[in-house]
């Protein structure tokens, strides 16, 4: 009598137990890093919490042109992602509007906190958006320079 495990059935099972015990590992992952992110530091406050604290002080600074500015630079990140990198960006330029009083948000602070807020790897992406908006990177070199492939040092609060 033939056993239901031999052949291409066994491979077809074996197939799918590997599959998603890879796909939960990649899932877990992210998730893991999310909840990192939402632990309270010793400050009190999580990553998130100050993101959506800078966030909600500077709102009013934002006009629609800056707004629309945004979402014209994080059309290269994918579609799944493109809220969380919104937020995170916004919240690096709510801080550096906080910390220099600034009145509106402007285009070099979008800019400026844009490449603050992300790693370098993703430099790239950004100075091929900005050159097909015809912006001129040049004034932006020193900050591309000084930027990290690691997170951005918090400031004191």
């Amino acid at each position: 009598m033939n056993s239901l495990l031999e052949g291409w059935f066994l491979w077809f099972i074996l197939f799918w137990v590997v599959l998603l015990v890879v796909l939960m590992g990649i899932g877990g992952y992210f998730m893991f890093r999310k909840f990192g992110k939402s632990l309270p530091k010793q400050d009190g406050k999580s990553d998130l919490d100050w993101e959506e604290y800078y966030v909600d002080q500077t709102i009013h600074l934002w006009n629609d042109e800056q707004k629309h500015l945004l979402n014209e630079l994080v059309t290269p990140v994918p579609d799944l992602f493109r809220p969380v990198a919104k937020q995170k960006i916004a919240g690096k330029i709510g801080q550096l509007a906080i910390e220099e009083k600034a009145t509106s948000i402007t285009q070099e602070l979008l800019i400026r906190g844009y490449i603050i807020a992300t790693p370098k790897r993703d430099h790239k992406f950004l100075r091929k958006k900005l050159a097909e908006m015809d912006i001129d990177v040049t004034p932006y070199n020193k900050y591309f320079e000084l930027a990290a492939d690691k997170p951005t040092q918090s400031i004191q609060r």
